[in-house]
């Protein structure tokens, strides 16, 4: 049996910058997702939490394309993502998954947040569904987690940390 072709996957400053222009289209669809996600989770934990806008979404974006190392990585994932589609999705939900998740990490940045995008990419997924194939199910998914993980708007993230020591 002969392999498919290869899809086109390469990965220049080009290509990155082109991913990232997408991504910067894709607002109207992640500002409603990942405000409806902050909704829900404020409701579940009890607080409150600022919604996002359309320039909140594009500065995450801004910045992301900024940083070079993780702008090649997100463009990878979101090129992956784009181009999936798994016949009956099921079978192969595990690779979605694991592409979203990982892009949720990957623009939230640093531990915790890091971590608190995987989770909230979960719920993001459950609410959500472009229809379009199923990677895009868990692009948008995993935008909404990873942007809405990044920006400030959760109380407990406003102000110094109690966990924090003074060693000087």
């Amino acid at each position: 049996m002969t392999a498919p072709p290869a899809p086109d996957l390469e990965l220049t400053p080009e290509r990155v910058a082109a991913e990232c222009e997408w991504l910067l289209d894709r607002g109207d669809v992640i500002v409603p997702l990942a405000n409806e996600v902050r909704a829900d989770l404020a409701a579940a934990f009890d607080t409150t939490v600022d919604p996002i806008d359309r320039s909140d979404y594009e500065r995450v974006v801004v910045e992301t394309a900024a940083d070079g190392d993780r702008a090649v990585n997100v463009a990878a994932l979101v090129a992956f993502l784009r181009g999936m589609d798994v016949e009956d999705d099921y079978p192969g939900f595990v690779v979605d998954e694991l592409l979203g998740r990982e892009l949720a990490a990957t623009i939230a940045g640093e531990q915790p947040l890091r971590l608190l995008a995987e989770a909230t990419f979960h719920y993001a997924d459950i609410v959500h569904h472009a229809g379009d194939s199923a990677g895009m199910d868990d692009l948008d998914a995993g935008l909404a987690a990873g942007v809405q993980t990044r920006l400030p708007g959760w109380d407990w993230t406003e102000g110094e940390s109690p966990f924090s020591v003074d060693l000087g």
